[in-house]
């Protein structure tokens, strides 16, 4: 028996949005609830599990990634406790929310001049981590850190992480770049602002644990393209170092750790090889 491309070649991690009805779409954010349905039972019935970004890279770390598959959702949108959240528990599964604590409750102004989508609140936020969903940071406000003087890069990567931490009192691991924009300065500060991990989409040779490839999952995304899409993310993305790992575990309190320093994290950018 052939050994599970999961296990031994690079991660492969699933990029959501919006889960609702998606026929006002200009930008193919929005998968149906029951397309997503579809798409996990898809997963399920190849004995794949989907979980949350810092379950998947702890478990890489202890060689036990085989069957796991990330589910990552951008944006914080609203629609992620209605249309995602139902369709995951039903599956079994978890999954990663990226959220923006400085648009609490706003919308996705960012996406103008296409339709307002409504985002999270801080309940809502604390009632996706209560569902047992990993909640992580899409900086504060989904501002382009490749184009963010000092200022504004230091408070969407640590004052975002730190106005999650005061939100739900517990460890914010992993940090989504927005747009998928990511250079050697967004990653250095991600990885100082004390993350243990950031996904990005396609982030060519700066790929590593601080900026992780994921593949677009759209609303026509059905069995035999998920297949085509998976075999082809093991076929052009090579395998890249995910570790030392070492998450602060599930339902941690943020006081329990000190600060986290880059000589804590080290990140290996590797030669050759944009959410």
């Amino acid at each position: 028996m052939s050994a599970d491309p999961v296990s031994t070649g690079p991660l492969w991690a699933a990029m959501y949005h919006s889960i609702t009805d998606p026929a006002d779409d200009p930008y193919r954010v929005t998968v149906s609830p029951a397309r997503l349905d579809r798409q996990l039972h898809w997963l399920r019935r190849r004995g794949l599990t989907g979980v949350g970004m810092d379950r998947l890279l702890a478990a890489r770390a202890r060689g036990r990634a085989a069957g796991l598959v990330g589910l990552t959702f951008d944006d914080g949108y609203a629609d992620f406790l209605t249309g995602a959240v139902p369709v995951l528990r039903r599956h079994g599964f978890t999954a990663t929310v990226y959220v923006l604590p400085g648009r609490l409750g706003g919308s996705n102004e960012w996406d103008s001049p296409g339709p307002r989508k409504p985002l999270l609140t801080e309940d809502g936020i604390r009632e996706a981590a209560a569902a047992g969903m990993e909640i992580g940071s899409h900086g504060l406000r989904h501002s382009d850190l490749t184009q963010a003087d000092d200022t504004l890069l230091r408070e969407e990567t640590r004052g975002s992480r730190e106005a999650l931490r005061a939100l739900t009192g517990v460890e914010v691991t992993g940090f989504c770049y927005p747009y998928g924009s990511v250079d050697e300065r967004a990653v250095a500060a991600v990885r100082d602002a004390g993350y243990r991990y950031a996904a990005g989409i396609s982030p060519g040779p700066l790929t590593g644990l601080f900026a992780l490839p994921r593949v677009h999952i759209g609303q026509e995304d059905t069995g035999p393209r998920l297949l085509l899409k998976r075999a082809l993310h093991h076929r052009r993305r090579e395998p890249v170092p995910y570790g030392p790992y070492e998450p602060y575990g599930p339902g941690a309190r943020y006081e329990q750790y000190g600060p986290r320093t880059r000589a804590s994290a080290p990140v290996t950018v590797p030669e050759g090889g944009a959410g």
